[in-house]
């Protein structure tokens, strides 16, 4: 598909765990499954980047999610209360600040990845922060459980043209639009190729001539843990390990964050096809698919690296967010190091 018509960035299936072990301690948690031996690894070093030679991901002169960037939700299926709470506790995290410089925070070290390495030809960076807009719920799923790409593509056309969401801006005002849909929901290649993805409509008549980009990620639960939440899952390729304890307690929507936070880094990096990624535009590597199953120091291929553990609940993460929330996030391609950077 060109881009006229739009492109598709996957977050493709499937990460897989291998073997752990190792333990230390930062207050009241533990960085947990570090190498015994303190080497470096195929992803990642002991200061949480890693240099990958071969990886280059190119800049190619278009507009990023730049200014000031809103995102508006769709909650599309079944979810709990407990499930919206953690979804808007990570949303509200990219846009908390004040959490001490000792504890690795979602918006300022994990997402500053981001922000202070991607900027456009203008020099005008991706923002710091990204604020949660609107957010529509259609949990008796107005058009059937069972979606295509383009059923998704057309859904969210149509709730903006019904001004359930308000439409982009032309100005500095960036808004990105992003379909959460429920354990219940059956979405086309999901599990099969795809955990998320994210794309856009293309300006014309029907857009009032603006481009509109929006993402798709679905909760695996129980359609692919072992494909899309590893790993809080035990994988479905590859030797099996113990999965780890998710930080908020649901597998599922612990392993969607994960896939929200992969898609929104690509989204604001690459919105339109024309900004950085490496390799062909229509599967491209980007700023978190090139660190696919890396999360801390030391990992490598079935192993997510070294982790913060929470002593009281020993579930695993690697950064502090919003309201006492924890998250698991992907490490992300810095360009200036050449390299793959987490939280840790």
């Amino acid at each position: 598909m060109g881009l006229k018509g739009g492109i598709v960035w996957e977050l493709v299936t499937v990460w897989i765990i291998g073997q752990l072990g190792g333990v230390y301690s930062l207050g009241n948690v533990s960085p947990m499954f570090s190498t015994n031996d303190g080497s470096s690894s195929m992803f990642s070093t002991n200061d949480g980047s890693s240099p990958m030679s071969s990886v280059t991901l190119s800049y190619h002169n278009g507009p990023l999610l730049t200014g000031t960037l809103k995102v508006h939700i769709i909650l599309y299926g079944l979810f709990s209360t407990s499930q919206k709470s953690i979804i808007n506790g990570f949303l509200d995290s990219l846009n908390t600040s004040g959490i001490p410089r000792s504890m690795p925070s979602v918006r300022d070290t994990w997402w500053n990845i981001i922000a202070s390495n991607y900027a456009d030809k203008r020099n005008a960076s991706v923002p710091k922060s990204i604020q949660r807009g609107i957010q529509h719920f259609d949990h008796r799923s107005s058009r059937g459980t069972s979606l295509s790409r383009a059923d998704i593509r057309s859904y969210v056309l149509s709730k903006l043209k019904s001004k359930h969401l308000p439409w982009p801006t032309t100005g500095v005002d960036k808004r990105l639009y992003i379909l959460l849909t429920g354990h219940n929901v059956v979405v086309e290649r999901f599990c099969r190729s795809s955990c998320g993805y994210h794309d856009f409509v293309p300006s014309s008549k029907a857009t009032k001539y603006r481009s509109i980009p929006f993402a798709w990620v679905g909760n695996p639960r129980f359609q692919c843990p072992g494909a899309c939440a590893w790993p809080f899952a035990i994988p479905e390729i590859g030797p099996p390990g113990p999965p780890l304890r998710p930080p908020n307690g649901d597998v599922g929507i612990d392993g969607m964050i994960i896939n929200l936070a992969s898609v929104l880094a690509g989204a604001a990096t690459n919105p339109f096809g024309t900004g950085y990624y490496q390799g062909d535009p229509t599967l491209p590597l980007e700023a978190a698919t090139t660190c696919a199953g890396a999360f801390g120091p030391n990992s490598y291929p079935g192993y997510p690296g070294r982790l913060l553990r929470d002593n009281t609940t020993k579930a695993s993460f690697n950064t502090y967010g919003a309201r006492g929330r924890k998250f698991l996030l992907p490490a992300l391609w810095n360009p200036h190091k050449h390299a793959c950077t987490t939280p840790l």
